[in-house]
């Protein structure tokens, strides 16, 4: 189901676009989302940053994986640009609680499009019944996803560990 905005369609992500997307068939890509591709993606960073999952584990369970996800697509000039993504980290666990995520391409940074598209996803994650909260996670020192992140209605909830990365400060809205 399509999430519309004041500036932004956030259309669902469908396994043929991650396909597209992970197998850098750029073309294909394009034509799925109909909207152009920024000028650096897909690229093997987004990729990674993106997908959680591998492609031969989203291709045995789309709709558990690429539950939520959507791509951002503004309007300049008359042309339709994709310019980022929200993605969840899969459908919500058996205690109703969704983690998402989200990235914006560097030109379209810095414009409110992140805290827009978070809130829009947010809200529309909040009014499925398997959901009870919507969770996001990150580091102390990232202030513009902290300002996202609070912007969007969410509030500081704890922190957790990251793997590799140290603490991140966890926020969440709940139903």
């Amino acid at each position: 189901m399509l999430v519309r905005t004041q500036r932004l369609d956030l259309i669902p992500m469908t396994l043929a676009m991650v396909e597209a997307v992970m197998l850098g068939r750029r073309g294909d890509a394009e034509a799925l989302a109909n909207a152009r591709m920024p000028d650096r993606w897909p690229n093997r960073e987004l990729v990674e940053r993106a997908f959680t999952a591998s492609l031969d584990a989203i291709r045995e369970n789309p709709a558990e994986r690429l539950w939520g996800n959507r791509v951002m697509i503004v309007t300049r000039d008359g042309a339709r640009c994709v310019i980022g993504s929200v993605v969840f980290h899969g459908a919500p666990a058996d205690d109703g609680v969704a983690e998402i995520a989200y990235g914006v391409e560097e030109a379209s940074q810095r414009l409110g499009y992140a805290t827009e598209a978070v809130r829009a996803c947010v809200g529309w994650a909040l009014a499925q019944d398997a959901v009870r909260s919507v969770q996001a996670a990150t580091f102390a020192w990232h202030v513009p996803s902290l300002r996202v992140l609070e912007n969007a209605g969410m509030v500081r909830a704890g922190v957790r560990d990251h793997e590799t990365m140290g603490e991140m400060i966890l926020f969440e809205r709940r139903r």
